[in-house]
């Protein structure tokens, strides 16, 4: 009888402790799916500092893969992801991302939008468009296009004005692993913008140099942010992703 009652002891509290675990590793209130969307010249690994950190609070995550094929192309492949997630989602992108969430944010699974030093489009605007009343950025000007319609950064553009603020390391590894973005993406149009619907929020990057903090603090007034001002570069989530995981959990939790 003995043995029996310490053997339930110990079932019994390796149920609670399994119990305590699996409670604290969900959130406690908000959406619980979180879609990120990559940049140009990028891919799904350019939140791969954030992800586990997003996980280990409980939430869903997936990082879509957009082809950088054509803006259409990029939506689509950010609505496949939106449309596996079981439940609502908080949709988040980087730079050129920002016009793909504004126009596949307007799925009803989304129920908010989170940009980090983004491009926000208003209707029937392109990139281009929202880039078109400021100078041209230091980084912009480091732009190539090859003979196939494709850009890519040059080497000095990603030292010095996209991720000044990583290591030499990491940012030869930039260099080698981007993808070549189609130019056509830069000028093609949305239709409707999310962000008049959807309660917003805006990273903006103090010392970016790609998507300068002027034109990211025109936009998170225009669509009425909550914003968080950091002294990063262009790529803060591979800087500080501990502030940005933490921005992003505070959005969610609000949901």
């Amino acid at each position: 009888m003995k043995h029996y009652l310490i053997a339930f002891a110990v079932a019994y509290l390796a149920f609670v402790l399994f119990s305590f675990s699996t409670r604290s590793q969900t959130p406690a209130k908000g959406v619980k799916n979180i879609v990120l969307v990559h940049g140009a010249f990028a891919d799904g690994s350019s939140w791969a500092r954030v992800i586990p950190l997003l996980q280990a609070k409980g939430y869903q995550v997936i990082a879509v893969q957009n082809p950088l094929t054509s803006l259409e192309d990029d939506v689509a492949a950010t609505r496949r992801a939106i449309a596996s997630m079981d439940g609502p989602v908080l949709l988040a992108a980087h730079s050129y991302g920002g016009v793909v969430i504004t126009e596949a944010g307007n799925d009803p699974k989304v129920s908010g939008l989170l940009y980090v030093d983004a491009l926000i489009p208003d209707d029937g605007q392109s990139a281009a468009d929202v880039i078109k009343p400021y100078p041209p950025s230091p980084g912009n000007k480091e732009f190539r296009q090859d003979a196939s319609g494709f850009l890519s950064l040059s080497l000095k553009g990603i030292n010095e004005y996209f991720a000044q603020d990583l290591s030499p390391e990491d940012r030869k590894v930039l260099y080698a692993t981007q993808i070549p973005w189609a130019a056509r993406g830069t000028v093609t149009r949305i239709g409707k913008a999310a962000w008049k619907n959807k309660p917003s929020w805006c990273i903006i990057g103090l010392n970016d140099e790609t998507v300068p903090s002027p034109l990211t603090r025109a936009e998170a007034k225009m669509i009425h942010a909550t914003t968080l001002e950091l002294r990063s570069s262009h790529v803060p989530m591979l800087s500080q992703p501990n502030k940005v995981a933490a921005f992003i959990v505070g959005a969610a939790q609000k949901l």
